[in-house]
């Protein structure tokens, strides 16, 4: 289950939460380090500033200076990566300046590991709002393309990169069968609107339940639903179907409550639902509009700017 957290208690959080490499040893109190970003000069304002900490936020760290890592508060290192992902979140499908950055960091294996912890924490961990696969994309590339890492070493980063790469926004949809409680079935590819709605949910989830009555709640989804221009098509994922069956009174009469029969998308690793609840919005021919998000305002903004 997910849930929303502040960028500075995301920080606190992540440093406690288990990834694929070892974090470092905590810094030593008789030899504190600290990570300064750059000020943006004074007479830039607004997006100019902006601008300038994407270019320079990584400025004063030293790539090659990995005893630096032995002595920084990973705590304040989590932060200081968070907010840099919040100064790209303005172009979320452009991972060129994760891309730069990986670069940078590959200057030795004690660094790649490094800066592979914190993206893996911030843009790739279910329980982080920052979590994006596009910015993460070129983070498992560059593990892939680093030199130092065995055949072993690569299965995780191989897997992630195969699902980071499903259902990527701006690009069609993978296709899948759902089945309804009364054993008729239907494909994703199959439903005719203007947009469709996917709701990847679970019996007993709270914010499953919170995400439900938001979309049931929105006047501008609610209009749209009534005249047929979206259909919300709600997704049981998983093997327990008499728990699905008694919350099927929950489910609005005029969204599609199914469910996945043999788990064959979870097998097929067609879609990544190891983050539940989960919402994909698709335009008429299923191209990805959304992506793996649990903002209803978000899916309303979505729709509001393509008109």
């Amino acid at each position: 289950m997910r849930r929303s957290v502040s960028i500075f208690v995301l920080a606190l959080l992540l440093v406690s939460c288990g990834t694929r490499t070892k974090k470092p040893e905590a810094a030593s109190p008789a030899a504190p380090a600290t990570f300064r970003v750059p000020m943006p000069p004074a007479n830039l304002t607004g997006q100019g500033q902006r601008d300038y900490l994407k270019a320079h936020y990584w400025d004063a760290f030293d790539f090659a200076d990995t005893l630096f890592l032995e002595r920084i508060d990973t705590a304040q290192m989590y932060e200081a990566f968070a907010r840099y992902v919040v100064l790209l979140s303005d172009r979320p499908t452009d991972g060129a300046p994760i891309d730069s950055l990986m670069r940078r960091a590959s200057s030795s294996r004690r660094m790649m590991d490094y800066f592979a912890m914190l993206a893996d924490g911030v843009l790739h961990d279910p329980n982080s709002p920052l979590r994006n696969d596009e910015f993460y994309i070129p983070v498992l590339r560059a593990l892939l393309a680093a030199p130092w890492y065995d055949e072993y070493e690569r299965i995780a980063p191989e897997y992630d990169l195969h699902m980071a790469l499903q259902n990527r926004v701006g690009q069609p949809a993978n296709d899948f069968r759902y089945t309804l409680a009364s054993g008729a079935s239907g494909t994703l590819y199959g439903l005719d609107a203007e947009y469709v709605l996917l709701f990847v949910n679970n019996p007993g989830c709270t914010m499953c339940r919170e995400i439900r009555e938001e979309i049931a709640a929105s006047p501008m989804l609610s209009e749209m639903i009534e005249r047929g221009r979206l259909l919300v098509l709600a997704l049981y994922p998983d093997e327990d179907l008499a728990a699905w069956r008694d919350y099927a009174d929950q489910i609005p009469p005029k969204w599609i409550n199914a469910y996945d029969r043999g788990c064959v998308i979870r097998e097929e690793g067609t879609y990544d639902f190891h983050a539940i609840p989960a919402l994909y919005l698709f335009d008429r021919d299923k191209r990805v509009l959304v992506k793996d998000s649990t903002s209803v305002p978000q899916i309303e903004e979505v729709i509001d700017r393509r008109g």
